[in-house]
């Protein structure tokens, strides 16, 4: 009798470590700004890697039929493609065995890896039954604008980094905001990891110092111009342009 308490009691013990070890929390944070097209990665609140991507092209929302980005809080529910090579080609997140190169003439297949996402809001519920993935895409020319049809797409060689990186039930966030501008900042590609917090400055940062103030200088006497009679003008003659500085034209970005 004591045997069949203890053993029943050890596999409640086992039991419960797998739940454990199933419910930890994953340490990273996906953070995704529509405004800007681009991707932070965190983990433990630090960024480990930033990317370009592209949102849709219908603009953002949840409505069935509207291939639109949904906003919000989300998490990966579902991984595809580990260990394919970049380019594969996915259809219904099956591998086809047919690779697609990066802008291939006519070709936007999904391809080289897949984070299923699942909505964690009212405003998202709707994410996982409408296919909303991660993916790479074979258009990469146009990352870093709006262009899909409701997914998040990247390059073939940022997902799978991403894909090996993260795991399941990782949060993405989806905002229609700008991120702050120090996070930002660079040429668009993929950055080496950025060892700061979220705020704009590490604690203990000194304040930059003052530019001082600059010395004011007393202007020369400038000797009024000679008078002189103006030329006779014939009749019918236009009048002289009004003389003055060269317009310097509008910087057209």
């Amino acid at each position: 009798m004591f045997r069949k308490i203890a053993c029943g009691l050890l596999a409640i013990a086992i039991a419960f470590g797998f739940a454990s070890c199933t419910s930890t929390p994953s340490p990273h944070l996906i953070r995704i700004s529509v405004p800007d097209q681009k991707m932070l990665v965190f983990e433990k609140g630090v960024e480990i890697a930033r990317y370009d991507v592209s949102t849709s092209k219908f603009g953002v929302g949840d409505r069935v039929g509207s291939y639109a980005t949904p906003l919000g809080a989300m998490m990966v529910k579902e991984k595809f493609g580990g260990g394919q090579p970049s380019g594969m080609k996915f259809k219904s997140r099956r591998a086809t065995g047919e690779i697609v190169r990066p802008n291939a003439p006519g070709r936007d297949p999904i391809v080289s890896r897949i984070l299923w996402l699942k909505g964690l809001e009212s405003q998202n519920r709707r994410a996982y039954d409408r296919g909303i993935y991660i993916h790479g895409t074979a258009e990469e020319w146009s990352i870093g604008t709006p262009a899909s049809y409701g997914c998040i797409r990247m390059r073939s060689r940022d997902v799978i980094r991403l894909y090996d990186e993260i795991g399941v039930g990782t949060r993405v966030e989806v905002t229609n905001s700008h991120f702050p501008a120090a996070l930002v900042e660079g040429n668009g590609e993929t950055a080496p990891a950025q060892q700061f917090n979220m705020r704009d400055k590490p604690p203990g940062t000194p304040a930059p110092a003052a530019a001082p103030a600059p010395v004011p200088v007393q202007a020369a006497a400038v000797p009024a111009p000679a008078r002189s009679t103006p030329a006779r003008k014939h009749p019918g003659s236009p009048a002289a342009p009004n003389a003055g500085p060269t317009p310097i034209p509008a910087s057209r970005g």
